[in-house]
This record gives structure tokens, sequence and C-alpha cells, in this order.
């Protein structure tokens, strides 16, 4: 029989009669909303389908507090020890949205998706509290430490207060995409009753599998008399994983190597705060509410790394014992990670302590594959499955086949144009890419922006850079020529271009203002210094000087041929030039 929720009632807010709901619908047409990031939207579905049971809404100041320090819920006169709950589940507001929205206790607000506009649920206000953040993130992560991305998402992208209280649910927040492989909790467990799945063993995944995660969950599965569920998170993960496209592709390419009915692939929406030893509870709860009833807890488990000092966040074992230590709460069973390694002797897999001493054994590690998928290298079936392989070569092509941008960076008439022609044309001729060219006199009008003021080049900057990050996802050469004269939007630029597969390259045209003012035959900056236009950098407005530039120009002394050979250079010497 599937496993008790957590808190005794599975918390499903969605499966409520449909007349209510009509008229919740309506009423949202006529509150205030508040539109949720996608860490919100990810947390409010799972309140909703009960994923997050017992939570019934977004947690108010004395939930906030009790779960920051004791990993539990307020003490109620039904659990005066309160229910266990390792992280905080909150709504954050801005100073400027509650003036806005008139936000007060006892206001209904629509929390609405971003991306479409929907009204998904009525939050009630129960309190509106301002955190202390360096405490939450001391506590909960373990360190007031940037490093962390939670830590960096919390001071960075949270606003400065949390607005508590319960939902009522309008909609369940619409998905596109694997629509077969999104189950509720409730869902779950049906689909174990129907298959009379009595004990299943939940798998937590953020990065694609291979023959070692297969051999790893089959093992549990044999010990303990149980199916297996695949259960990866497809909300937010840790900067720079994988997309979740293709580690849902991946993960349906290794679904034929498990034994005919031992395993069941389901997404979870869920956005992961990488909060090591808590997070493994967390994700303990979450499986239990979805029906499972044992869980496989990593080593160093949702753990994100490095600190700013160089070391682990965590204990490689601090997540298990952690677990161990709510064994008799959770009612959930813990099977402990064996780090797998393969036998070339034997043609298996073996936990690495069973091992006896002396037997050869290989492994390839997440830096050796990321290295064979850049250059092409053969990756051994023992290690992967030629399906999983495939969709990663797909996805991640060598650096030959991966697309780039190059931004060029300078005053009006420093020779930037002329530099991004040239190189444009010698990318052509070279071949084996796209080649788009983005200058931003030509560019400006196409995307709609045609101020002067700060806000509005900024504004520029952030359309040319998401065209040009996809049309370097697409593998495209892109260069990019706009003034770009602010630091912020130029890291934005980079931010938006780099990642997987998508490389940047920033080159900074420093010929000075007077030899541009000089060489300035159509006379804008004439036209600037008496005033008939506002806003020409280098007369009225500033110009930062880039301090993180791949390549420094100055047309004074470096010809335009010297420039676009020193960027060929670059770019051989990172692999993207064949």
């Amino acid at each position: 029989m599937a496993n008790t929720p957590h808190g005794g009632v599975l918390k499903d807010l969605v499966a409520r009669d449909a007349p209510r709901q009509a008229e919740l619908k309506e009423e949202a047409r006529h509150l205030q909303d508040i539109f949720l990031t996608e860490r919100q939207l990810c947390d409010l579905e799972l309140i909703m389908n009960g994923g997050f049971s017992p939570l019934e809404g977004f947690m108010n100041e004395k939930d906030y507090k009790s779960v920051v320090d004791t990993l539990r819920l307020a003490p109620t006169n039904g659990h005066r020890q309160g229910t266990l709950f390792p992280m905080p589940i909150t709504l954050d507001v801005s100073k400027e949205d509650i003036e806005r929205l008139q936000l007060a206790p006892g206001v209904r607000v629509a929390l609405r998706d971003f991306r479409d506009e929907a009204a998904l649920a009525i939050l009630t206000i129960e309190d509106i509290y301002k955190p202390n953040k360096s405490e939450e993130a001391e506590k909960v992560m373990g360190a007031d430490d940037l490093a962390h991305p939670a830590v960096a998402y919390l001071h960075n992208r949270t606003k400065e207060f949390y607005v508590g209280g319960k939902v009522e649910a309008v909609q369940a927040p619409a998905h596109y995409d694997y629509v077969g492989l999104r189950y509720t909790p409730a869902e779950l467990r049906a689909y174990f009753h129907k298959l009379a799945w009595r004990k299943v063993v939940a798998f937590q995944t953020r990065n694609p599998m291979h023959r070692a995660h297969r051999e790893l969950t089959v093992r549990a599965a044999r010990q303990h008399k149980a199916n297996v569920l695949i259960h990866p998170v497809v909300g937010l993960t840790k900067p720079g994983d994988v997309d979740h496209y293709t580690r849902v592709r991946a993960y349906q390419a290794l679904m034929p190597s498990y034994p005919e009915g031992l395993a069941h692939l389901a997404l979870l929406p869920l956005a992961m705060r990488m909060a090591g030893p808590r997070e493994a509870v967390w994700h303990a709860i979450i499986r239990k509410n979805f029906g499972a009833s044992h869980f496989i807890v990593g080593r160093d488990h949702a753990g994100p790394g490095k600190n700013s000092q160089g070391k682990d966040f965590y204990g490689p074992y601090d997540a298990q014992e952690l677990v161990a230590q709510y064994k008799d709460e959770l009612h959930i069973d813990m099977v402990p990670f064996q780090m797998m390694t393969y036998l070339p002797g034997s043609d298996e897999y073996q936990p690495v302590d069973e091992v006896p001493k002396g037997t050869p054994t290989a492994d390839i590690s997440g830096t050796e594959l990321r290295k064979r998928l850049r250059t092409g290298a053969a990756i051994p079936d023992w290690f992967s499955y030629t399906g999983v392989v495939k969709v990663l070569r797909d996805s991640y092509p060598p650096r030959p086949k991966q697309g780039f941008t190059v931004l060029l960076t300078g005053l009006h008439n420093s020779g930037k144009d002329t530099i991004a022609r040239a190189l444009s044309v010698t990318l052509q001729q070279h071949g084996g890419r796209s080649v788009s060219l983005l200058l931003g006199d030509e560019i400006r009008p196409d995307l709609g922006t045609s101020g002067h003021s700060r806000e509005d080049k900024h504004a520029n900057m952030l359309r040319i850079g998401y065209v040009a990050s996809e049309l370097t996802k697409a593998g495209a050469a892109v260069i990019a020529a706009p003034t770009a004269p602010y630091d912020v939007s130029r890291k934005a630029f980079r931010e938006a271009v780099q990642g997987p597969g998508g490389n940047f390259f920033l080159v900074h045209v420093a010929t000075p203002l007077e030899e541009c003012e000089a060489a300035d035959r159509r006379g804008l900056y004439k036209r600037a210094r008496t005033g008939e236009i506002k806003g020409l950098t280098g007369v009225d407005d500033e110009y930062e000087l880039p301090q993180d530039a791949d390549i420094v120009a100055d047309l004074r002394t470096d010809s335009v041929p010297e420039v676009v050979h020193s960027i060929l250079m670059t770019l051989e010497s990172t692999g993207l030039l064949a």
C-alpha cells in the first residue's frame, strides 16, 4: 500500500468541485495581481497538488521562523512539537509591491503565471514580514556565502518582504512539454495502486543518468523487493546544469534498459535550493507525498559544490545522517547511495566498498565526460548507453560545432563596425556555420528601440543579447557591434549568451574619443557638442571602460586585418574553429 502522506492527509488543493473553481476564477478577475517568478511557480504547483503536504499556502512568519530555527512548522493544538518540514516556502514581495497593491492582512490577491498571465490561485494574506536573510542563509543553507547558488538567489533576487497565507487553487500551471510524464501525487499514487506496487524506491536526480545509476537503482530495488521511481527535478536546479529537455530525453533513452515492469519515470517540478542535509529531508518528504516507500539519499546529496574558501559546503554523509535522525517521523526508508565502479574484468558494476583491494576498476568523471562531449572523443559502452550518448551529443556538440558571439564595444566611429564587417566576411569564407552580423545602428529600429537614455540603451543591449543568445544556441557565429557603454549591460549580454554550447568573447575597440571625433564624417559629435542631439556616448553620456575584455584593439596602431586575425586566433585557441 502506498505510503501515508506527510502529516497524514494529502493536501490536493486542485481537486475541488468545478463550481467553486469557477467562482474563484471569476473572483480572480477583479483582484490585484502578483505575477510569480519561476521559483514561486514551482513552489505554488507543489503546494496546490500536495507535493508539499501538509502545507496549504506560503508560510506565515510564525511557521517561517519555526522552520528556519527548528526544521518544524509552528506547533499547533494537534501537534505540540510541530510537523517536520525543513525548508521555508515563502512568497517574496517588494515594498513597492506592498504599496502599489495595497497588500495587508485579510486582503485577497490573485497569483498569476508570469508567462501567460493565467490566474492560478487566490492568496488570502495572513501577514507580511521582513526576514533576516543572512540568518536564513546561515541556518538553512549552512553559510551566508554567495558562492552558494541559493544564498546568491536569496540576497540578489529575493525581494525584501515575505507574504504568508493559505491559497485556494484556481487551476494548475500549464505545461506543454512531456505532459505524459507529469503526475500529481494523487495521480502517481493511483498509478502505483493500479500496478499493485506496494514498495517503491524513489531516485532523485538533476543530472543525466548512465549505467552506474541504472545499476545502483536496480540493486536498490532488488535488495528491498521494490519497484523504482525515477523522479528527476525539472524545475530550477543548479545554474549550469544540463537543461531539463536534454535530461528527460536521456532518461527516456535509458528506461528500456530496466527489466520489464521494474521502473517508471515521472517528472518533479521542484525548484531546488541545493541545501544539502535539509534538502535531503525535504526531498524525502516530497517523495513520501508522491507515494514512495523508500528514498535513495546520495553522497553529498543536493550539495552545491565548493564554498568561497574552496571547501565543500557539506560533508559527504551529512545528508544521510540528518535523514536517519528523523527516520521515525519521516516514515520513508532511506536507502544510502552506494558509489558504483566498473570492473572491466567481469564487465559489471559493483559498490566501491565491496570491490577487493587491487581489483582493476574504471570510471569516467563528470569533467572527463564533458571533455569527451566537447572534443567528440569516444564514450565507451560500459559507461553509458548508446541512446543516452546520442541525446547528449545532439544537445552538446563538440566545440567546432558550437555557436559563439563576439561582442565589439567602443565609441561611435571607433572602427568597431568596420572590424565587425571584416570579421563577418572572414568567417563566412571559413565556412562551417551561419554568420549573423548585428550592428548597433542597423538593428535598433528592428528591435523597437529608438531612445537614447541610459534605460533605453540598456534595454537595447538586452534585446540584442536575446537575439544573439538564440542564434548562438542554434550554432551560429554572431558578431554584434553596439556601442555597449555600460558594464552592467555588457555583463547581462554575456550572461544571456554564455552557457552549455554558448560561447562569448568581448572585444574592446579602444580608439580614443579625439580620434573618433576627428574622423567623424557624419557630424554626430559636432551635433552633440552643440546640443542638437542628446545622449551621445563620449560627449554627454559616459562610456564605462571594460575591465574584462578578451581583446583590446586601437585602430591608431592596429590595422583591421590584424584585429580580425587576433579574434580568429582566440577562436581557434578555444577549439571553435576546426
